[in-house]
């Protein structure tokens, strides 16, 4: 999984994965009509586009720190904003951030790269379904 999607998901909450357990196994003719009943099924509701739900990435953010018993500042540092979401925040994981995100500068750990990184999250966070106020994304 990309380091974004580690954030987002930690911001948007994981979807739920089917279960890959091993079931009984059933009898043929019974397997042949559970596969062609869950293929019509399946064409039926795929047939429309499920909406993309909105999610406050603020609201979410600001539950995280009311619960974490350090003070961070998440709003402006991408360490202190990786930190929150339970992720590792060192250079190494920055620098995989910005090459994932596209950063053209060095990869030094700058306070530009710093300040680039957290802004292009927010925005990414954004395209992707989040609420983000406008001044976290300019």
């Amino acid at each position: 999984m990309s380091i974004f999607g580690k954030i987002k998901d930690a911001i948007f909450g994981k979807k739920a994965v089917a279960a890959t357990g091993s079931a009984p196994a059933a009898p043929v003719g019974a397997a042949i009509e559970a596969a062609v009943g869950a293929a019509a099924s399946v064409t039926a509701e795929n047939s429309a586009p499920a909406p993309i739900s909105e999610v406050d990435v603020i609201a979410h953010l600001e539950e995280m720190a009311a619960a974490n018993s350090q003070t961070l500042n998440w709003r402006s540092s991408i360490v202190d904003l990786m930190k929150l979401v339970g992720m590792e925040s060192s250079l190494q994981e920055r620098k995989d951030l910005a090459m994932e995100l596209g950063y053209t500068g060095t990869l030094e750990g700058s306070a530009e790269m710093n300040i680039w990184l957290h802004k292009a999250v927010m925005k990414e966070l954004a395209k992707n379904g989040g609420t983000v106020p406008a001044d976290l994304l300019d």
